[in-house]
């Protein structure tokens, strides 16, 4: 089945430990309840932002502010980066566009074609919610673009219909403060993904 389709090996060396430093992002941005934000953990944060600097050079982050906040601000890969949330707390960054899902066209032009990785997050997890930011997915992916993407587990097969490709990853998301556990896919073999994240129990 699906799940089991990948057995791709890491090209990380050793498990990573849950300990990590504190994350800024996590430190000073509070989650917003009316906007059904609830962040990723730090070492969430950091497994992804690592699989984004491994396997792409300009990724568009929708809905998902706490990984491209949490990139280093030095790094090619930040500065290439957007970020499109509704929240226009961040609206100060440079690379910052509000993003309202029920909107993909409104998009400009100019941002269209250009990324080579989508970092999602939907704050819903229905059909009707994905299918419209796999609509923006594709307007912003370059030819063969990546998508890593997070959702609930029963998701699998319908993000597999609206994004062709998507793959259950071996590394589940961690997110304290939401009472679903989410799974986490992506559209490629992920170099850093690939491992059990040790935050969440494995049931496989």
């Amino acid at each position: 089945g699906v799940r089991h389709r990948r057995s791709i090996a890491c090209q990380t060396s050793g498990m990573a430990t849950v300990e990590q430093p504190a994350n800024a992002f996590l430190s000073r941005t509070a989650e917003d309840g009316d906007l059904n934000q609830y962040w990723y953990s730090s070492h969430t944060i950091k497994k992804i932002a690592e699989e984004v600097a491994a396997s792409a050079t300009k990724a568009a982050f929708l809905s998902t502010p706490s990984v491209y906040f949490s990139l280093p601000a030095d790094s090619p890969i930040k500065q290439a980066s957007w970020v499109f949330d509704l929240d226009d707390q961040w609206s100060q960054d440079s690379n910052y566009f509000k993003y309202d899902f029920n909107k993909p066209d409104d998009i400009p032009k100019e941002l269209h074609h250009v990324f080579d990785c989508v970092v999602i997050d939907p704050p819903f997890i229905t059909r009707e919610v994905w299918e419209k930011y796999a609509a923006a997915a594709k307007l912003l992916l370059s030819d063969s673009g990546k998508v890593i993407g997070t959702t609930v587990a029963e998701n699998g097969a319908m993000l597999a219909e609206i994004i062709p490709g998507m793959a259950v990853t071996k590394f589940k998301p961690s997110i304290p403060n939401l009472i679903y556990q989410y799974n986490l896919f992506t559209t490629f073999p992920p170099k850093v993904l690939c491992e059990v994240n040790p935050e969440i129990p494995d049931d496989d």
